[in-house]
């Protein structure tokens, strides 16, 4: 459930592309305009709007973009204007270079989006920088996090419905076998975390939660200090409760100690198209006030429009 709102008539990407010119043309940039444009399009109209400009004015879009804008409302307009699998390419790409905790975002990519749609980032990725996203991840990770990442990378799952009763009750009962052992980066817990579909991994977390009384991340924050533990958390919700991962982003993104704009405008742009509906029902539901509000009274000027008219306003 997407929240994107696409006109019913769109205008050819043609007309597109020249009014995007015209934005550009004349004294200072025409941002509303580039608002109104972007922001009701979906991955394929941009791409084809991208193409039809490239063609006419022998200028690729996101140059002549970049030449205009500035700062957090520049990120957030490249960004979507990127076809998605790109997008994500490049943030996993920028999140290989940091030393921050950019793992988060490695493992965000590697866990909410399809299996389809992460084959797709990694064809990008070998496309753009000539190297694959695993060997990049490998090479700029190291330990308990590597042996993580790489394979949650790696795989590609059932995307279907079918599960199986035994195996959930088998593999619960292995993953809480290793949790009380403390061996929380043993192969056996990293293989189910991995390698199952997601309704599979639902299943056993429930039969987890009914036999042994508690639920799968709260025996995970035996040691709340632990980096490791916080990821492999991470990567349970954000396989199973894509929707209540996302929120926690938003709330700690946009609280009073300063916004974090980079984690907005990345799940902003990168859940428009997704499942951002839900993400707002969540936020809505966990903080009393709607997400399109948060951000007015966190954010100003272009960038504050840009992402209201993506997210949409009210519950809509």
């Amino acid at each position: 459930m997407a929240t994107l709102r696409v006109p019913d008539v769109v205008p050819s990407p043609v007309e597109d592309a020249e009014q995007l010119r015209k934005a550009f043309e004349g004294w200072g940039t025409n941002e509303a305009l580039i608002i109104s444009i972007l922001t009701h399009r979906n991955a394929a109209q941009r791409k084809l709007i991208q193409q039809t400009y490239a063609e006419t004015y022998g200028e690729e879009l996101l140059k002549s973009l970049d030449k205009e804008l500035s700062s957090e409302f520049e990120r957030a307009v490249l960004l979507w204007t990127l076809v998605p699998a790109e997008r994500d390419a490049f943030l996993a790409n920028e999140a290989t270079k940091r030393f921050t905790s950019s793992n988060k975002v490695l493992l965000e990519i590697a866990t909410t989006r399809s299996s389809h749609d992460l084959l797709l980032v990694k064809q990008a990725y070998h496309a753009r920088y000539k190297k694959s996203l695993e060997e990049d991840v490998a090479y700029h990770t190291s330990g308990d996090l590597r042996k993580l990442l790489v394979p949650l990378l790696s795989t590609y799952r059932y995307e279907g419905d079918e599960i199986s009763v035994p195996l959930a009750k088998k593999e619960a009962k292995i993953l809480h076998e290793k949790i009380s052992d403390k061996a929380y980066n043993d192969e056996e817990l990293i293989r189910i975390l991995s390698t199952r579909s997601k309704a599979q991994l639902n299943a056993t977390l429930n039969h987890y939660n009914n036999e042994f009384g508690n639920a799968i991340n709260k025996d995970l924050k035996a040691d709340k200090d632990d980096e490791f533990l916080l990821l492999l958390r991470q990567t349970i919700k954000s396989l199973t409760v894509p929707e209540k991962y996302f929120e926690k982003v938003l709330r700690l993104a946009i609280n009073k100690l300063g916004t974090d704009e980079g984690a907005l405008t990345r799940v902003v742009t990168t859940r428009a198209e997704v499942d951002l509906h839900r993400i707002k029902q969540e936020y809505h539901r966990r903080n009393s006030v709607p997400l399109d509000q948060a951000i007015v009274k966190d954010t100003s000027g272009d960038y504050e429009k840009f992402l209201v008219e993506l997210v949409g306003h009210g519950d809509a």
